[in-house]
C-alpha cells in the first residue's frame, strides 16, 4: 500500500477580491481530499461551498468504507466502496443546494465547482464536477488528468483559457449533477495536484512541470511560485492549490 508521505494545501481570495469562495481540505483521517471553486458573489459562493464540503465531509464519514452501507443516489460495481460514498455525498450536497436556489432569484443562488478524492489502499478516487483541474506528475512526465468541464471544452486552442473558465457544470446549476469519476493506481513518487482556475487558467502545462522540478523550492514554494506568476499574468480570481505527494 502507498502512502501518503505529505502534502500542501493553499487557497485565498487573490489580489483583488475581497472574500474567498474557494476552499481546499485534506482529511488525513478519513482520506479525502476536496477542493472548491464557489460561485455567486459575497456571502453567496462562500456560503454555498461551505455547505457543500460540510455536507460532504458528514456524509462520507458515515458510510465511506462501510461495505454493508446503503447509497441512496447512486451505486457501481466499477468503483470502490469509497468512491461510492463520495459520489453520493455529492449528490446529496447538490440536492441540498438546489433546494435551496430554487426559493431564490438568480443573483441570488451559489453553487460551486469541485474535485473531490478519496484514497484506499493505493486507489486514488477522484469525483469532478465544473472548472477545477487535476495534474498526475510521474517520473517527470506531467499529465492532466482531470480536465475542467467548462468552456473551454469547447475550444480547439488554449489561447486566453481564462475567458473560457465558466462551468459547464457544478453544484446548485442544473437539476443533474453531472460528476466524472475516476481511479488511478498510485504509485510511490506521485504528485497529484489539484486547482482551481484561479492557477491553472494562466500558467502553461510547461511552467507547471518547469516549477515542479525546481529543487530549490519545496512544494509550498512551487505553489506560491505558480501563485504569483498567475497573478502577474493578471489574475483576480480566488486561488487553490492541493498538492498531495507519495
Amino acid at each position: 500500500m502507498v502512502k501518503l508521505r505529505s502534502y500542501s494545501v493553499y487557497t485565498n481570495q487573490g489580489p483583488y477580491l475581497q472574500i474567498n469562495e474557494d476552499d481546499a481540505v485534506v482529511d488525513l483521517k478519513n482520506k479525502l481530499f476536496l477542493i472548491f471553486d464557489g460561485f455567486g458573489g459575497s456571502n453567496i459562493g462562500d456560503a454555498a461551498v461551505e455547505k457543500i464540503r460540510d455536507t460532504i465531509l458528514k456524509f462520507y464519514t458515515k458510510i465511506g468504507g462501510d461495505p454493508d452501507s446503503t447509497f441512496p443516489f447512486y451505486y457501481s460495481h466499477k468503483y470502490l466502496i469509497e468512491g461510492n460514498a463520495l459520489v453520493n455525498s455529492m449528490h446529496l450536497a447538490h440536492s441540498i443546494i438546489k433546494t435551496e436556489n430554487q426559493d431564490k432569484d438568480l443573483s441570488s443562488r451559489g453553487g460551486a465547482s469541485c474535485i473531490a478524492a478519496t484514497l484506499a489502499d493505493s486507489i486514488l478516487t477522484t469525483s469532478a464536477t465544473g472548472s477545477c483541474s487535476a495534474f498526475l506528475f510521474r517520473r517527470g512526465k506531467l499529465d492532466n488528468i482531470v480536465r475542467p468541464d467548462s468552456l473551454e471544452s469547447l475550444s480547439e486552442d488554449s489561447y486566453d483559457i481564462q475567458f473560457r473558465t465558466t462551468p459547464m457544470s457544478g453544484f446548485g446549476l442544473f437539476d443533474d449533477l453531472h460528476l466524472n469519476v475516476k481511479e488511478f493506481k498510485v504509485m510511490t513518487g506521485d504528485l497529484y495536484i489539484f486547482m482551481t482556475d484561479g492557477i491553472y487558467s494562466r500558467v502553461t502545462h510547461k511552467e507547471i512541470k518547469h516549477t515542479l522540478e525546481r529543487q530549490d523550492l519545496d512544494d509550498n514554494g512551487k505553489i506560491k511560485e505558480l501563485t504569483k506568476l498567475s497573478n502577474q499574468r493578471g489574475n483576480l480570481d480566488n486561488q487553490s492549490t492541493i498538492f498531495l505527494q507519495f
